[in-house]
């Protein structure tokens, strides 16, 4: 069988959420399945390291697609070329854009849908984009995979989808993340965070993370701390204004906000393995990968009560109102002066962790694209 792939997310450097997806379950699946031929479409020279297999075939197709104008070139125009040309079976696209213009069996994953819930959090020429095409994309994909019931049943109720045409396949926790030493955790901190003991927000910086409410939360907490306790904010910085520029200048302790910017895999576990706890206080989330990754990790959590999260932390994380400065205040001093609430915490995590891996990612994607075809006959 000939598997066409999307893979112009898979950028060396440049990984979010869903390039990691697509890289941990497609290396997984490529080295599975050796009597199938995979063809990736980037749209730029491939990292060699992202070709898996000797069964893997690059394909580079044009323009680069960073722009919606670019987007519907390459999906509606390139990509249904390339399917034909190369004679693909089926197609599987991670990121959930896909073409309109081809009979070949889709499987779209769509990992979640907050751009109709929170308009205002993407560029408007982006945000008309997603809202005109995704539920086109909805509708027309063979199969849709997710990555959380939530998100499941979000699709279904906002696009009107028969939920018998959607999988869910869980997200799993990067290989590299482990509980550190001591002396791991000293060092970390003196190399980061001038030693002291510190919270840790991981995520891209969007508005829908809600940075701004974490930092004023921070201020608070910050009112009756005696530890000299930091906050390293990790991500790229994407957005950046409004009520997260104006929390930020009215922070009493700006000074002990230390703002670390993109972190790759190696240095990302040493800075999560060495926190107090990760904060994770998103408004919306399809899954929210980085809280299994601080349970790998043996890091408590606190996290929003709201979308996929509560599904994702079960009974292992505090979970609290993401509008509520004030209640993510009183979990970070639970926190730092609780220790037998900590141990509870990470021993919960054990057990909720062993829920959640790349190679089950990877078996539900592949049964899921198994079904695309069987619905397509």
């Amino acid at each position: 069988m000939r598997i066409g792939v999307n893979t112009r997310l898979l950028l060396a450097g440049k990984m979010d959420g869903i390039g990691w997806f697509t890289t941990e379950t497609m290396r997984r699946i490529v080295l599975a399945h050796p009597e199938h031929e995979f063809f990736f479409f980037f749209d730029r020279k491939p990292d060699p390291q992202f070709i898996f297999s000797s069964n893997v075939h690059p394909v580079v197709l044009c323009p680069q697609a960073r722009h919606p104008i670019l987007w519907y070139i390459f999906f509606q125009m390139s990509i249904p070329r390339a399917l034909k040309r190369n004679k693909i079976d089926l197609f599987l696209s991670p990121d959930g854009y896909m073409s309109l213009n081809t009979k070949v069996p889709t499987l779209t994953v769509i990992h979640d849908i907050n751009f109709e819930h929170s308009p205002d959090n993407l560029k408007p020429s982006h945000q008309k984009y997603m809202t005109y095409f995704s539920p086109q994309f909805a509708r027309y994909s063979t199969r849709i995979a997710t990555v959380s019931d939530y998100s499941k049943q979000d699709i279904v109720n906002t696009y009107h989808i028969d939920p018998e045409k959607i999988d869910v396949v869980f997200d799993g926790a990067h290989e590299g993340y482990r509980p550190l030493s001591p002396a791991e955790q000293k060092e970390t901190r003196n190399q980061y965070s001038e030693g002291n003991r510190y919270f840790i927000f991981i995520s891209t910086i969007l508005k829908r993370k809600n940075l701004a409410t974490l930092l004023t939360a921070f201020d608070l907490f910050k009112m009756t701390d005696t530890e000299n306790t930091k906050l390293l904010v990790v991500g790229h910085r994407v957005w950046w204004k409004d009520e997260l520029a104006k929390a930020y200048q009215q922070m009493q302790h700006k000074s002990d906000v230390v703002f670390i910017g993109r972190a790759e895999p190696q240095v990302l576990s040493r800075l999560l393995g060495s926190a107090n706890a990760l904060v994770y206080p998103s408004f919306y989330e399809g899954f929210g990968i980085p809280i299994i990754e601080a349970f790998e990790a043996e890091v408590p959590v606190i996290t929003s009560n709201c979308t996929s999260m509560p599904e994702v932390a079960g009974d292992a994380a505090l979970l609290v109102d993401p509008t509520n400065a004030q209640a993510m205040a009183d979990a970070m001093t639970q926190i730092s002066s609780n220790p037998t609430l900590c141990a509870e915490l990470v021993a919960k995590g054990r057990t909720r962790r062993d829920l959640f891996s790349w190679e089950r990612t990877a078996d539900l994607l592949w049964n899921s694209m198994m079904k695309t075809l069987e619905d397509a006959l």
